[in-house]
């Protein structure tokens, strides 16, 4: 195993040991892990920041080759890191080696889509409107537009994914694939994870030749450190994926606590509800139902895209289904949360929402908190009832669901329509009852930002056309995505250059298209140059 030194990554260097401390708990070994992790100093953040603020105007202007070069030399860093990265991973998340291995993939792979992104080029979406001067009543300027990176950016690693979405994972390379620097707060719970990768980041800007400050890690209590990035002139844009609680507070800091508001891209809660039509549940009731089960208890149910609402016609089919789901959900074995934190709020929310008037509880498991492991719950509720208990919406963050039933057409439609924003949303039906349910599918698409048709929400594919993101509180902007090449567009800005002189046009504007990109020209899409 690697040695970790417990240090925060400032620019080029590491941060000075402190007195502070910090140290993962394993929710595999039951205890914290013996190293300690130095808190970062607030001259240490000061530094980060001050780093970062000077290395965007340089790290901003380098072609989209350069920045490629650099993503895919922390991806090569990462995969280099072999079995170290993984143990590592697996003693602070308490996710199995092969989920591990997958993900570390995935990250790899989705630093390489941005550098593939960034060599295509046409992402900066150039516009050019040539010049009218013979136009009446008015000659029209030349005008020429692109999107440009805002500045450096705070990231906040999440404690579900401990590659994906944390050091190195989908808001890191967003931000740096657009120019902009990268200010990331590690997550507590995986600070030897952090430490691998962040070295691994730190090393791949070096040898690529990238300005000092491109990238920091820091490591610091959540809402001490959180608040100070949040609040800094420096920060142009977070990126954050967590609870509700602390990406509100984030986003109320950056909207009302500073001179000048930034955008605040957190990906929050979401119940992700599934609809069960009759028709399909007649013909795969009990397929549907081994499906559902698995992706409900799929990584302990510690998925944004968890299944944990299940809506249904009151009937005998409905019926039999949840007879069949409930056995599926009773024979999955409690298996290991990611933090003891997680864990114990999972055992609350749970408890919490059968206690709810008119919620019936399905399966009842012993409580497997004292071993830090999640069991399986089902619950279950009437429409009327669900629609009048807003509390019934919240997040409960593991391998549970909420079965509602529905008397009819209109009282499925009438939760629906009580329904708050979702990341996801998966209609199964045959096509008579995708046609019977029409008004009903409106209604979730119109909460959703990812429909599914026939298929469970667990699984995010990283690719051109994903939307992982939702209306609000599923995120704080539902028109934005963190999965996918379009969240590169999450951290820049149109900027529209009137009658510039050719010589200071930038690449992806010029007349020539050096960069033979894809350009609108005067309402038309092509590669083309201006017709002289």
């Amino acid at each position: 195993m690697q040695m970790l030194r417990g240090l925060s990554v400032i620019g080029f260097e590491t941060g000075a040991e402190q007195q502070e401390k910090l140290f993962a708990f394993s929710t595999i070994l039951g205890k914290p892990l013996p190293e300690a992790f130095s808190v970062a100093s607030k001259e240490e953040i000061n530094q980060a920041l001050l780093l970062a603020e000077a290395a965007f105007p340089v790290f901003s202007a380098l072609p989209g080759t350069r920045r490629a070069e650099f993503l895919e030399a922390i991806a090569e860093n990462i995969a280099a890191l072999g079995d170290d990265l993984i143990q590592r991973a697996h003693l602070e998340s308490g996710l199995p080696l092969p989920r591990l291995s997958g993900e570390r993939d995935r990250t790899v792979n989705q630093l390489k889509l941005f550098a593939a992104v960034l060599r295509e080029g046409s992402w900066v979406e150039a516009v050019i409107d040539t010049a009218l001067p013979d136009r009446q009543p008015l000659p029209r300027a030349d005008l020429r537009k692109m999107l440009v990176p805002l500045g450096p950016v705070a990231v906040f690693a999440a404690s579900n994914f401990p590659f994906a979405f944390s050091t190195a994972g989908g808001d890191t390379a967003a931000a740096l694939a657009s120019g902009c620097p990268v200010i990331l707060k590690a997550h507590s719970s995986h600070l030897g994870t952090n430490e691998l990768i962040a070295g691994a980041i730190q090393k791949a800007a070096i040898a690529t030749g990238m300005p000092e400050g491109v990238f920091s890690a820091l490591n610091g209590e959540g809402a001490a450190l959180g608040q100070q990035l949040a609040r800094h002139a420096s920060i142009k844009a977070i990126g954050f994926t967590g609870s509700y609680r602390a990406g509100m507070s984030l986003f109320r800091t950056a909207s009302n606590d500073r001179a000048t508001p930034i955008p605040v891209y957190a990906e929050m809660s979401s119940i992700n509800p599934v609809m069960l039509l009759p028709e399909t549940l007649k013909q795969n009731g009990t397929a549907i139902a081994k499906q559902l089960a698995g992706s409900i208890t799929l990584g302990v149910g510690q998925f944004c895209t968890n299944p944990g609402l299940i809506l249904l016609l009151k009937d005998e089919t409905s019926q039999q289904f949840i007879t069949a789901l409930t056995a599926a959900l009773e024979a999955v074995p409690p298996a290991t949360m990611l933090n003891k934190g997680i864990c114990a709020a999972y055992y609350q929310a749970k408890k919490k929402t059968g206690s709810i008037a008119g919620v019936k509880i399905l399966i009842e498991k012993p409580d497997e908190g004292d071993a830090f492991k999640g069991s399986a719950a089902l619950l279950q509720v009437d429409a009327a009832d669900f629609i009048k208990q807003p509390e019934l919406q919240e997040e409960i963050f593991g391998p549970a669901s909420l079965v509602i039933l529905c008397d009819d057409h209109s009282a499925m439609e009438a939760a629906l329509a009580s329904l708050h924003g979702q990341l996801t949303g998966s209609l199964y039906g045959t096509d008579g009852d995708l046609q019977e349910f029409a008004p009903a599918m409106a209604l979730l698409s119109s909460k959703v930002g990812r429909l599914i048709y026939n298929n469970v929400p667990t699984g995010v594919e990283v690719c051109h056309a994903m939307v992982h993101g939702g209306p609000f509180p599923a995120t704080t902007d539902g028109r934005s995505t963190s999965v996918g090449a379009d969240a590169i567009k999450r951290f820049v800005r149109p900027v529209c250059l009137q009658d510039c002189p050719a010589t200071l046009l930038p690449a992806a504007l010029q007349d020539s298209n050096p960069l033979n990109i894809m350009r609108k020209l005067n309402g038309q899409y092509t590669r083309e140059s201006p017709a002289k």
